[in-house]
């Protein structure tokens, strides 16, 4: 078959306009911009991302969902459009939440490499082969590990991003080193092929092994336990809108990639977890994972006093029940999955951002560094009333729909009996668990008096409309859930 490079070039205008965004802005920032402040190098490095971000979204409705493309490498369905705009939306939202210029020596230099993280996460989103699927993760990842690091002014920073980088690293072998036992195996890197040639086949031993491997990259990926000792010290450590980021975007295009290649590359080998003697496969292990992720992020949270290391641990928590998704997303399609990646990191997006604008007025690393923020900020308030409370799952916000659409597609494999279900069950149980530690952040913030002498916090005006937005979208979101799940089928 002969390539068709334009229609290559065509599928690929998002991630072009991303990497041409980030080197014309380092050009730009490169010559005239140095003569400037950091805040104003802030302004038009931020407003050039922007613009980026901007040119690619609308190539990405263009594009639309021309299926495969490029001889099988990349796939434009409808949940490739949609996690594409969800994650270049969850950028733009990160942009307009990023600290003064103050805060970020090299202003031009951090929005690039959100652009190429972003990239990255985009590229994962149309991913049909290993290889690309590998070089996209690796690309955001990559990237990831630099914007953890990038606040110079805290050893915190530093230490964040070498965590980050050297269990990276070490995730990054172990999906290698399973993809190519399954290329050894099938003796092809396309996702159909390979279920093709393993439906064909006998289990084999090596298969199993190339199984755990994959599983245990994607589960650090996800921040997933027990893979998920990185995640407490980076989302305490990076810089906000970065923190931001990881939590948001690097989600919900992971879990993309990881549903299109268990359920359309692995779906022979996945087993079942419909029956208390579930056959082996990869679905069991999934439902161990979930389940161990949902105990410990939940009850790690309890303990935690610092809110960015209570935000990682409900992370950890919220990734057992995305796990919940990706299981039911081969008989209930990935919509529901989708959905609650989707709203989660809009709410998680929302909650960052209004920890960065209390960090302009003072530190905001304990709860208690919230405290009467009603009074300080009755817009910051009450923004992060809604991110809590969605986060918790409460009606009519987003993240209520997104739990019930999971929770009701898990309880379908093999009913309320199977452990699919006491695995939903048990989520269930847990989230009224995690309603008690938002609402701890919930009471210093609306409830307590402010320290003495805490001043009045001044929201500035790209702060407040990204904040306004990713509130009203929730709420939006929540009433209406099929403005997402129709985008996805």
């Amino acid at each position: 078959m002969t390539p068709d490079y334009p229609a290559l070039l065509h599928a690929l205008l998002p991630e072009a306009s991303l990497v041409l965004g980030a080197l014309i802005l380092l050009g730009l920032d490169l010559v005239p911009g140095r003569g400037r402040t950091d805040a104003k190098r802030m302004r038009t490095s931020a407003t050039l991302g922007l613009v980026a971000l901007a040119a690619a979204v609308y190539h990405s409705i263009d594009a639309g969902r021309g299926g495969v493309a490029f001889a099988g490498v990349l796939i434009l369905d409808s949940l490739a459009l949609g996690t594409r705009v969800g994650v270049l939306g969850l950028a733009a939202l990160t942009l307009l939440l990023m600290p003064g210029g103050s805060r970020i020596r090299n202003p031009a230099e951090y929005v690039a490499v959100v652009l190429f993280a972003t990239a990255g996460f985009t590229l994962m989103a149309v991913a049909q082969q290993l290889l690309l699927a590998y070089l996209a993760l690796e690309l955001a990842s990559l990237s990831l590990y630099v914007l953890a690091g990038f606040d110079k002014t805290r050893p915190e920073s530093a230490e964040a991003a070498l965590k980050y980088f050297l269990l990276g690293g070490i995730s990054a072998a172990f999906l290698l080193f399973g993809f190519s036992l399954l290329y050894g195996l099938t003796g092809s890197i396309a996702f159909p092929d390979i279920a093709r040639h393993l439906g064909g086949h006998e289990p084999n031993p090596l298969l199993i092994v190339a199984l755990v491997m994959v599983l245990v990259a994607f589960g650090f990926k996800a921040a997933a336990a027990p893979f998920h000792l990185w995640a407490p010290d980076v989302y305490q450590g990076a810089p906000t809108a970065s923190a931001a980021l990881i939590a948001s975007a690097s989600k919900l295009a992971g879990f993309t990639l990881f549903v299109r290649l268990l359920w359309s590359g692995l779906a022979p080998a996945a087993g079942s977890a419909a029956s208390m003697e579930g056959a082996p496969g990869w679905l069991p292990v999934v439902a161990i994972i979930a389940a161990v992720s949902l105990l410990l992020g939940n009850l790690g949270a309890l303990a935690q006093s610092n809110v960015r290391r209570l935000l990682a641990y409900s992370a950890i928590a919220h990734a057992g029940a995305l796990l919940l998704g990706v299981m039911a997303a081969g008989s209930a399609g990935p919509a529901p999955l989708f959905y609650y990646a989707a709203t989660y990191g809009l709410a998680t997006v929302g909650a960052f951002g209004v920890i960065s604008v209390v960090e302009r007025a003072g530190p905001c690393q304990q709860i208690t560094d919230l405290a009467g923020l009603h009074r300080r900020s009755p817009l910051l308030a009450g923004c992060l009333l809604v991110f809590m409370l969605s986060l918790a799952g409460i009606p009519p916000l987003a993240g209520f729909f997104g739990k019930f659409a999971v929770f009701a597609a898990a309880l379908k494999i093999g009913g309320l009996a199977g452990p699919i279900g006491w695995l939903a069950v048990l989520a269930i149980f847990l989230s009224a668990v995690a309603l008690y530690y938002y609402l701890i952040v919930l009471k210093q913030a609306l409830v307590a008096a402010p320290a003495d002498g805490a001043p009045h916090i001044a929201v500035p005006l790209t702060s407040a409309a990204a904040l306004a937005i990713a509130a009203a979208l929730l709420l939006v979101l929540g009433v209406f859930p099929s403005l997402v799940l129709r985008i996805v089928q």
